[in-house]
């Protein structure tokens, strides 16, 4: 495979769900939401200084949860904002949102439907997203096949997502994410940037 290559001005940095509610959840694997975010913050820093695109994204309700996805389903995953910390949307503090930096809210799983990030994308000539976060295969994955149906590249961050278990995150890897973009570790995206 041929050394990775970014372009600043047409690759942007696309983080997952790094907010208290979901890092702080236990059991993650193959890695801890704390190493999670310990990679995206460095790759946050590097997008920040190089002036790169950044978007930063969480699920959040408007308070009554009627906004929120609830299909019949024989495991479905329910959040009752109403029981939720109220910092429970907030991004962890190695990743709070600066000036520059996009936030999107979404409401279900993947981060382009029902919001303004393709648009925002487009308009910058964003053609490259890297992406990392959690949950692999819910919120990154969701969002992977939005992007790659609408024709983005892809450079998928291993060592910055995480899931509830090795072997989704696993499958996710190998069966979804090759078929659409590379596959790296922090340190090349970070050696790609300086560059």
């Amino acid at each position: 495979m041929s050394e990775l290559t970014l372009d600043r001005q047409t690759s942007a940095l696309v983080l997952i769900d790094l907010q208290k509610g979901i890092v702080g959840s236990p059991g993650m694997a193959p890695r801890s939401g704390e190493e999670v975010v310990r990679n995206a913050s460095r790759l946050l820093e590097k997008f920040r200084e190089r002036k790169s695109f950044t978007v930063l994204v969480h699920v959040k309700s408007l308070g009554d949860g009627r906004d929120m996805l609830a299909p019949a389903a024989d495991a479905r995953m329910v959040l009752k904002p109403s029981e939720l910390p109220d910092d429970w949307a907030e991004f962890v503090s190695e990743i709070s949102p600066r000036a520059g930096d996009l936030v999107i809210s979404k409401r279900q799983w993947g981060a382009f439907y029902g919001t303004e990030l393709d648009l925002q994308l487009r308009r910058r000539g964003v053609r490259t997203i890297v992406l990392a976060g959690i949950a692999t295969n819910y919120g990154v994955e969701s969002t992977a096949r939005a992007a790659y149906e609408r024709g983005y590249e892809q450079i998928f961050v291993e060592d910055a997502m995480t899931t509830q278990n090795a072997e989704a995150h696993r499958l996710a890897l190998e069966h979804v994410f090759k078929r659409m973009g590379r596959i790296v570790e922090t340190e090349a995206v970070l050696i790609a940037l300086t560059a």
